[in-house]
C-alpha cells in the first residue's frame, strides 16, 4: 500500500479500470454499432412489410395499389408502371409456350420485393450488430443491451475500479453493504467440519481468519514458523518451525504433520513487507529477494507440494492472500511515482505462479484464486496508517469475513482469476 495520489487526468471517481486501453475501442464499437443498428432496422422492416404484402389478396384492383403521396394519389410500383408503358413485357412468349394467351400486365404489390441477397445481408447485420454490442458491453464492463435499451448502463461490472479512494468514495456513494459492512452478506457456516491449512495464522489478518475459522467449527491447521499467544488460545492445530521459504521444512515436517489427511481448503496467507519505502536511494537486494521468497516463491511450494502428495481434496480449493500492488493498472492510476520495488515486484510474481498453478491443477479440478484481501489495519501496513481512514482501511476482523466470503464461492469457473475481497471483482492487472 502506498500513499494516494491520483494519475493527472483521470477521473477517479467515475472511471473503469483500463480506461486508456478501453476508450478508442468503445468509441468505434459504439459508432458501428449506431451504423448497423440503422441498416439493420431498415432491412428488417422493409422484409417485413414485403412479407406482410405477400400474404394480402393477390386479386384486389389495381387501383387500390396505390398509396397517399400528400393529397394524391400515385403509383407505387416502378416494375407496374414499366410494364404498362410497354418497358418490361408480361413474358407473352413463356404463356404461349403453356398454351395459354399472355395475360395483360397486373400491378405489383405496393412494397417492392427484397431479392435475396439483401435479405441475407440484412440478417447478417444483425449478427455483426449484436457481436459488437457484445464486444462493446465487455469493453466497459456492463450489459451493454439492457443500456441499449434502458439509455443508462446498469452496475453489471467485471474489474474492481485500479485506485482505492475512487473506489471506497464510490462504495459510500452507492451506500454499497457488500464492501462497507461485509457481516450484512458474509455466512461462514459453510467452513463447519471442513478440513483447512492456513499459512502465517499467527498474527495479523492470518490470525483473524485463523480465529474465524475456528468460530464456525472448522478443523484448523496453522504452518508457521512460530505460534503466538493468541494463536495459542484458540481450538486449532498448529505446525511450528515450518518457513514457507524451506523445502525441507515444508517435506519434512508440515507434509508428515497432516498424516495423509487431504484439505479441502488451502490458504496461502504467509507475507512480507519491509517497512522501509524502498526507493532508488535505500535499494536493498536482501529484503527484496525476502519479499519474493516468501509472496511468491512461498506460497507455490506450498501449493505445490500438497498438491503432488495428494493432500488437496479433488474440488478443494486454494486460496492465495496477494494484493493490488501485484497490479501494474493500480500502480499506473492511483500511485505513478514509483518505489516499493520487492513489495511490488514479489506481488506480481505471485500472481503470475498462481496463474500457472491454476492451469497446471485443472486436470485435478483443484480451483486456484489470487485474493487482494483489501486494505487492513495490521502491523504490516502500519508505516501507512495516516491514509488509512481515508482509503477505507478495516479491522483484520471484517478483512478475514471478506476473505472467507470470497474463498466460498472459489470454483473452476473462476481458477487463475485476481479477486478483490472489498467489492467482489476482478483486480485489473
Amino acid at each position: 500500500m502506498s500513499s494516494y495520489r491520483a494519475a493527472p487526468g483521470y477521473n477517479t471517481l467515475h472511471s473503469e479500470p483500463m480506461v486508456r486501453e478501453q476508450s478508442s475501442v468503445s468509441g468505434a464499437l459504439k459508432a458501428a454499432s449506431v451504423v448497423l443498428g440503422l441498416c439493420a432496422a431498415y432491412l428488417v422492416g422493409h422484409t417485413a412489410a414485403a412479407a406482410t404484402q405477400a400474404w394480402a389478396p393477390m386479386s384486389a384492383p389495381a387501383a387500390t395499389h396505390t398509396r397517399a403521396m400528400g393529397s394524391a394519389a400515385a403509383p407505387v410500383s416502378l416494375r407496374a408502371a414499366s410494364r404498362t408503358a410497354g418497358v418490361l413485357p408480361a413474358n407473352p412468349v413463356a404463356r404461349a409456350q403453356r398454351g395459354r394467351p399472355a395475360a395483360p400486365a397486373q400491378p405489383a404489390a405496393s412494397v417492392p420485393a427484397v431479392p435475396s441477397p439483401v435479405l441475407a445481408l440484412g440478417a447478417l447485420g444483425v449478427a455483426v450488430l449484436s457481436g459488437l454490442m457484445y464486444l462493446l458491453g465487455r469493453s466497459t464492463g456492463r450489459s451493454t443491451w439492457a443500456m441499449a435499451a434502458t439509455g443508462e448502463a446498469p452496475e453489471d461490472r467485471v474489474y474492481s475500479l485500479a485506485d482505492q479512494v475512487a473506489r471506497f468514495e464510490r462504495a459510500k456513494a452507492e451506500k454499497n453493504e457488500r464492501y462497507l459492512n461485509i457481516s450484512s452478506v458474509y455466512d461462514g457456516s459453510y467452513l463447519k467440519g471442513l478440513r483447512v491449512l492456513i499459512t502465517g495464522g499467527n498474527q495479523g489478518l492470518g490470525l483473524a481468519i485463523t480465529t474465524e475459522l475456528a468460530k464456525q467449527g472448522a478443523e484448523v491447521i496453522v504452518v508457521g514458523r512460530r505460534s503466538s499467544p493468541e494463536l495459542d488460545a484458540l481450538d486449532v492445530k498448529v505446525i511450528t518451525g515450518v518457513d514457507v521459504t524451506d523445502s525441507k521444512a515444508l517435506t519434512e515436517t508440515m507434509i508428515p504433520a497432516l498424516e495423509g489427511k487431504p484439505l479441502d481448503i488451502l490458504i496461502n496467507n504467509a507475507g512480507y513487507f519491509w517497512n522501509e519505502h524502498e526507493t532508488l536511494e535505500n535499494l536493498s537486494m536482501e529484503e527484496d529477494l525476502k519479499q519474493i521468497n516468501i509472496c511468491a516463491i512461498g506460497p507455490l511450494h506450498v501449493s505445490g507440494y500438497l498438491a503432488r502428495s495428494g493432500l488437496i481434496k479433488e474440488n478443494g480449493r486454494i486460496a492465495i492472500i496477494s494484493s493490488q500492488a501485484g497490479s501494474t493498472e493500480w500502480r499506473f492510476t492511483q500511485n505513478p511515482e514509483g518505489g516499493d520495488y520487492g513489495h511490488h515486484m514479489s506481488r506480481a510474481a505471485c500472481n503470475i505462479a498462481a496463474v500457472l498453478l491454476s492451469q497446471e491443477l485443472k486436470s485435478k479440478n483443484i480451483p486456484v484464486v489470487m485474493l487482494h484481501p483489501g486494505f487492513n489495519r495490521t502491523g504490516m501496513t502500519a508505516k501507512y496508517a495516516e491514509i488509512w481512514d481515508k482509503e477505507g482501511a478495516v479491522d483484520p476482523s471484517e478483512g478475514a469475513m471478506r476473505v472467507l466470503h470470497e474463498v466460498k464461492g472459489i470454483n473452476m469457473d473462476i481458477t487463475g482469476k485476481f479477486i478483490n475481497c472489498e467489492d467482489g471483482l476482478q483486480i485489473p492487472w
